[in-house]
């Protein structure tokens, strides 16, 4: 792979083998004690790896209106009475142990603001936190194989580099006569009394693993991610009370071994524990705290204190360092104390608070998605991208995520029922943080030399002259015989005990070999049965090296075989609790179905009982239309009855007045003088009770037949007939009446819908509407109008006229009786041929309409 132009190409170290063994991110819980003895607590410790979390009152969480409670595990839980010693047996100190032995660690505390976070890591005077205990366990175990100052130098790429006595002595008096600023506090200078109570532990912890064939040395840095800008807390600046000058962020990048680094960082060489926390403090008074409601100090940014420890290797004589890079083993201890997740309405932050607030609420929400992401990709086996560069936390500690090193992380609660909805959700990101498994670190390689060389030179003597004594040589063979060091079981706890024992017996007495023969002087001869000695017993050791090689392989089988088997028991314990909530899970569900099922049952009972009503509705309805119809049809009967006998009175006044006629025509047939007939009155009519009181009086003479032939009148055509045009709209959805009784407009434009160029023709609109009317008849309506021209050019509509056409049927009853002559006869007993024919001629042709009726509308009418 080639990079931009003007730039050598990079190149990649080669991929480190990948290491299947896996441990789960140690999760712990410390619960702080309560404020006031009153307050309200919301959080029960139920043993030592379990809490249970109490809903406050008034909080109800789940749909039946019940408090919840729920139950989380870790690793560990620390009640209230638990000390800073044990919590540091516990968690940090296992980190410190990797730290000797070359392993990266990383240890973080999460929680609510104001939930002992800062003084679990930090501590107070007389009970030091985790960091004042690992500083003081450090240095107990690698003091007296400290190097020399400067002999261990950073070359600002994350690593380090070896110098030589004489190098490291020039460096350390340039620096003193040339640096301007104060020098670094060291262990021979007079030390806080503050700091010294913080730092100094009732009981001297030291390493197991220290090899004492090498040479350490210590280096601390403290910076802190504010706002997502990283800031070194050790960088030294001028004081300038005119313009002081803003701290510089510093930016990440990434080693030759891709490991993730600060550039341009401090790193202070320290070589005590007091002076390592006197650093630590100097930069603790830079870091960024403000007032909130919740905590009088907050922590406004993240902060990371990292020791960092080089070793390398003696030569083969024990007397220097080693000057090859490849063989300094650099190994560094994170501890993180992040600051609290909060929530602005709480704090009642305002203006920089409410981001300073943002920005940490951010970070934290970044960590739980890439642990989410990590949990994802192992559980379900994808390869989703985990977003560490999305903030600066992220970012940094990627390569502990990767298996660079253990991860562990110390859950602060606070038991107040205040922070309830805050806890709850730090206790789902710390449980779903344990499923998170990080691949174990590799073991550093040891050095080839033979060990026990620092020891060796130490005990070097000067020359002997004089012979020893035969008792000494038999005292050289007379040794205790070594007990058999066969291990066969890896709990066998006598093999090694008893081996031990023996090697310190032939110690002792070597021992007391070697100040005899200082003190008399020893030959040559027994000079090299020292030597033969020598040489048996650092076989010996390395016998019991490669012995204890094979018990720690062991004991790595029996750890991984522990680990698996808690795995299982977790992953057991995980299926359990889901089985238990797919369990309350099918309890509600079937509550839920009887529940729709009682309530199914009660619709279909209410469906059957509006059936079965509606049912007697129709009945009633029916019953109802029945005797409406009935009703009716008695109603239609009497009118019909009515509208007889008004017929037949007309017929009597018809008669009377044919009687009077034919009077007249045949008194004018007499012979004479003519006289003209007297002037007849028009008879009154009579009403309608008269009628219905009176008989039909009927002629008995026969009519005679008329003179002339009726003439039919004609029609009278509408007033607007003429030279207009008409646009005749007619809908799709009218009935044809099947009748005579049709608007028709000659000449005019059908259309089922208006348009603009069917009105730019005309000048005349009829809409013709139908709609039924009371009596159940269709009754039809032509709306008219005219058509006007707009300024703009288009026309318009103004209605003028509503015509209603209504259509009638009515049946003239027949009452023509049969003379005895078999000639039809009125119903007085005379000829009804011409009582026929005027009774026809009676009923006329005339439009019956609007008062203003449309041209060419022609129809059927009666004439009562």
């Amino acid at each position: 792979m080639f990079s931009r132009k003007g730039k050598t190409p990079r190149r990649h170290p080669p991929k480190k083998p990948p290491n299947s063994q896996k441990d789960p991110v140690g999760v712990y819980c410390r619960v702080r004690p309560l404020g006031t003895e009153n307050e309200e607590c919301c959080i029960e410790v139920i043993s030592s790896t379990t809490i249970q979390l109490h809903a406050p009152e008034g909080f109800k969480t789940n749909r039946n209106g019940e408090y919840k409670e729920t139950q989380y595990s870790f690793k560990k839980v620390f009640g209230v009475s638990v000390s800073q010693t044990e919590l540091f047996d516990f968690v940090a100190k296992p980190l410190v142990d990797d730290l000797i032995s070359g392993k990266n660690g990383l240890l973080f505390t999460y929680g609510v603001t104001g939930s002992g976070k800062t003084f679990t890591m930090t501590g107070s005077p007389g009970q030091g936190g985790l960091l004042p205990r690992s500083l003081d366990m450090i240095f107990n175990s690698i003091g007296p194989y400290q190097a020399k100052r400067y002999v261990f130098k950073t070359d600002d790429k994350n690593g380090m580099e070896v110098q030589n006595d004489v190098d490291a002595l020039l460096e350390r008096q340039k620096r003193e006569n040339n640096l301007p600023v104060p020098k670094t506090p060291s262990s021979r200078q007079k030390v806080d009394p503050e700091i010294a109570d913080m730092v100094k532990q009732e009981e001297a912890y030291k390493a197991d693993g220290v090899d004492e064939d090498s040479s350490y040395s210590v280096f601390v840095s403290y910076i802190e991610i504010y706002n997502n800008y990283i800031y070194d807390l050790l960088e030294e600046t001028p004081d300038d009370a005119i313009k002081p000058k803003p701290p510089q962020s510093k930016i990440l990048r990434e080693d030759q071994n891709h490991n993730m680094y600060v550039a341009g960082c401090m790193e202070v060489e320290v070589k005590s524990a007091e002076e390592a926390f006197q650093v630590f403090w100097r930069g603790q008074k830079k870091r960024k705290v403000a007032n909130t409601r919740l905590n009088r100090e907050s922590s406004r940014s993240h902060s990371v204190f990292i020791i960092k420890l080089a070793q390398a290797p003696l030569d083969a004589d024990g007397d220097n360092i080693l000057q090859d890079k490849n063989q300094v083993t650099v190994s560094q201890l994170c501890l993180v104390d992040l600051a609290g997740s909060e929530r602005t309405g709480r704090t009642g932050a305002e203006g920089n608070r409410i981001r300073e607030a943002g920005n940490i609420n951010q970070s934290l929400l970044t960590l739980r998605t890439c642990i989410e992401v990590l949990r994802e990709n192992q559980m379900c086996g994808t390869n989703k991208m985990v977003p560490y560069r999305d903030s600066k936390v992220t970012h940094l500690f990627k390569n502990y995520f990767d298996g660079e090193g253990k991860v562990k992380m110390i859950v602060c609660v606070n038991p107040k029922a205040d922070d309830y909805e805050e806890t709850l959700l730090v206790m789902r990101f710390a449980e779903m943080t344990q499923e998170v498994e990080v691949a174990r670190p590799m073991d550093r390689p040891i050095c080839g030399f033979t060990p026990g060389r620092r020891h060796r030179n130490q005990e070097r003597g000067g020359p002997v002259d004089r012979d020893m004594p035969l008792v000494v040589d038999n005292l050289v063979y007379s040794l205790p015989p070594l007990p058999s060091c066969e291990l066969t079981d890896p709990h066998d706890d006598i093999t090694l005990p008893r081996l031990i024992e023996a090697l310190q017996n032939r110690h002792r007495i070597r021992q007391m070999m070697i100040d005899g023969c200082l003190n008399l002087g020893c030959s040559n001869v027994i000079k090299s049965k020292f030597q033969e000695l020598d040489s048996n017993l650092i076989t010996r050791d390395n016998f019991i090296h490669e012995q204890n090689g094979k018990l720690f392989e062991k004991d790595k089988v029996i750890q991984n075989n522990k680990s698996e088997i808690e795995r299982l028991e977790k992953k057991t314990r995980m299926q359990e609790h889901k089985i238990d909530i797919l369990q309350k899970a099918t309890k509600i569900y079937e509550d839920d179905k009887r529940s729709l099922q009682h309530e199914l049952e009660t619709r279909d009972q209410r469906l059957h009982r509006e059936q079965s009503e509606k049912r007697r509705m129709e009945q009633r309805m029916q019953g109802v239309v029945s005797d409406t119809q009935l009703r009716w049809e008695k109603e239609c009967e009497r009118r019909v009855n009515a509208m007889q006998l008004e017929m037949q009175n007309k017929l009597w006044v018809k008669d009377e007045k044919l009687k009077q006629l034919k009077a007249i025509v045949t008194e004018s047939k007499t012979p004479g003088r003519p006289e003209p007939p007297p002037r007849q009155t028009q008879p009154k009519r009579p009403s309608r009770e008269e009628k219905r009181s009176a008989p039909a009086k009927r002629s008995a003479s026969p009519s005679p037949l008329p003179t002339s032939t009726p003439v039919r009148p004609l029609h009278r055509r509408s007033r607007s007939a003429g030279g207009e045009k008409w646009v005749d709209h007619k809908p799709t959805t009218n009935v044809d009446l099947g009748t005579v009784l049709q608007p028709v407009i000659p000449n005019a434009i059908q259309v089922s819908a208006p348009n603009e160029k069917a009105l730019s023709k005309c000048d005349r609109y009829v809409l013709t509407h139908q709609e039924v009317a009371s009596d159940g008849e269709i009754q039809t309506k032509l709306i008219k109008g005219e058509v006007i021209k707009t300024r703009g050019g288009g026309q318009a509509v103004q209605f003028t006229d509503i015509e209603t056409l209504r259509q009638e049927i009515t049946t003239v009853p027949s009452r023509k009786r049969r003379s005895s002559e078999g000639k039809p006869t009125n119903g007085d007993g005379s000829d009804g041929t011409w009582t026929d024919v005027e009774t026809r001629c009676s009923v006329a042709l005339e439009m019956r309409a609007g008062s203003n009726m449309g041209p060419g509308f022609e129809g059927h009418g009666i004439t009562k």
